[in-house]
């Protein structure tokens, strides 16, 4: 194993994510306060709130939530559930269980860093991109081209990060039988599962459609909750699960148990803080597209097929980098330049920056985005 590069988001924002007056490249949706969580509590699990004892959780994970997890599959059972500490920790030690040196992964790009420099750093990786010029289109013959004999993952993301990608169900599928028939596990992120502009375009999770391969979800996206640090993985596969249980043994061997109990009050209220959140970007994307619309000579926007976030292109001379840069230091207006999706598998825009839509009432910093375009 090499050692990991520097996680440009994080870097990025670890300047700028809590100083910069304006928060325009959040990747959440808008969150909730505690008062406002826990009165969407069943009686069960305000006991359980009101009770809890402050020791160890189970590694699996709290019972009650891996069944509320499980409720939200087809096919999937409590058993097949492992909660981690966020999607961040499910995905590296998915990766450090499934491959190793002389093993092969194809990667969908761009994505969120690690589902890319994690496999890069215990094998052989291809990358496929997604297709700016054609709405982002995933190429399945080019996935298909690019496996080996050796590859044992395949790793997506739909509604996807930074694209907003929502692929065709049948698509997804196809992929999921392609993956099954050649012993591949398909590795699918699904954080913004929920948050599609048309519902009719959900996806199928990955862990109902192929017993060999994951879902991975978290209480971060979607439902707006990354303080919880809760996520999961789905898989049907149970010597899988087992060895991602023992992986977990090194890094946090259990949860936060307070975190446990609010993650499965969200989980069973899903449906209500998804349509509460939906309804925040259905109420931000006209907003949105005045604002593009009156410069348009500066950018091409569109608004994601689903998830909360989208990757407009800059058409500014000074480049996307610079533009970003002096927009955050003069305006205090925060973009995720798209530096930060760069890819050493796949050539990717350099003209792009990650946009936030999830997030309520944009109209102060699209004042400011809008005033410091017009003075400059």
């Amino acid at each position: 194993m090499t050692r990991l590069p520097d996680f440009r988001l994080e870097v990025y924002f670890s300047r700028w994510e809590f100083t910069a007056r304006y928060h325009l490249a959040a990747s959440d949706a808008q969150t909730m306060t505690m008062a406002e969580l826990l009165a969407l509590a069943d009686d069960e699990d305000r006991h359980a709130w009101e009770t809890l004892s402050l020791g160890y959780t189970e590694t699996f994970g709290d019972p009650g939530l891996r069944r509320a997890v499980a409720a939200t599959y087809e096919r999937v059972e409590a058993d097949d559930v492992l909660v981690f500490a966020g999607a961040q920790e499910a995905l590296y030690l998915a990766m450090q269980v499934l491959l190793g040196p002389g093993d092969h992964a194809v990667v969908v790009t761009p994505c969120y860093q690690s589902a890319e420099t994690v496999p890069m750093a215990l094998c052989e990786v291809t990358g496929v991109a997604l297709d700016p010029a054609n709405d982002w289109a995933l190429d399945l013959a080019a996935v298909a081209a690019a496996i080996r004999p050796n590859t044992r993952v395949v790793s997506v993301n739909f509604p996807g990060n930074p694209t907003g990608k929502v692929i065709p169900a049948a698509d997804l599928a196809r992929l999921a039988a392609l993956c099954e028939e050649r012993g591949i596990h398909l590795f699918s992120d699904e954080v913004y599962r929920g948050l599609e502009l048309d519902p009719a375009r959900t996806l199928p999770q990955a862990a109902d459609l192929s017993p060999t391969a994951l879902s991975l979800n978290v209480t971060s996206k979607s439902l707006g909750m990354p303080g919880l640090r809760i996520g999961w993985i789905a898989c049907r596969d149970r010597e899988l699960r087992s060895r991602l249980e023992r992986a977990k043994h090194y890094t946090t061997i259990c949860n936060s148990a307070p975190s446990e109990i609010l993650a499965r009050i969200a989980i069973k209220a899903r449906e209500h803080i998804l349509a509460r959140n939906r309804g925040i970007i259905a109420a931000n994307l006209p907003r949105f597209e005045a604002f593009f619309g009156a410069y348009g000579d500066l950018f091409e926007w569109r608004a994601p097929d689903g998830g909360c976030v989208t990757f407009p292109r800059y058409l500014g001379a000074d480049g996307v980098e610079a533009f970003c840069a002096e927009l955050v230091e003069r305006a205090g207006v925060l973009l995720l330049p798209g530096s930060v999706y760069r890819s050493e598998l796949t050539s990717t825009p350099d003209d792009r920056f990650r946009l936030g839509v999830g997030r309520a009432d944009p109209g102060p910093a699209l004042e400011a985005w809008a005033s410091f375009l017009d003075g400059r």
